[in-house]
């Protein structure tokens, strides 16, 4: 009962373990997008501090401005190391393509 049981369930019996490199593609993915988004924001919030430290020098909203820069910043920083190394553990994996869709006719020698 015990075999049978093995044979059912995990990856002994014959179903093969879950590939990480569909997991490892849409991280990669997801960090892209965060990048971009984090440098829209780091952008606008530079933006702002320069002007509001043009316009009104040193006050509370310059203040909060370049906190707000500098939240994103590090979390641009972050995000981009996490995508160098996903990246950089990729490298030296084998790449996959996909098969041409358009496979040349095989013509098979007559007998």
């Amino acid at each position: 009962m015990q075999l049978v049981k093995r044979e059912c369930g995990g990856t002994r019996g014959g179903m093969a373990p879950k590939n990480d490199h569909s997991t490892s593609l849409r991280a990669v993915r997801q960090l892209h997008r965060m990048r971009t988004f984090y440098t829209a924001a780091v952008l606008m919030w530079a933006a702002s501090t320069a002007w509001l430290g043009w316009e009104d020098p040193g006050s509370r909203q310059m203040w909060v401005s370049g906190l707000f820069l500098l939240v994103f910043t590090g979390l641009l920083s972050v995000t981009s190391l996490w995508l160098r190394r996903l990246q950089g553990a990729d490298a030296d994996k084998p790449v996959h393509h996909a098969a041409p869709r358009r496979m040349a006719a095989r013509r098979q020698a007559n007998a």
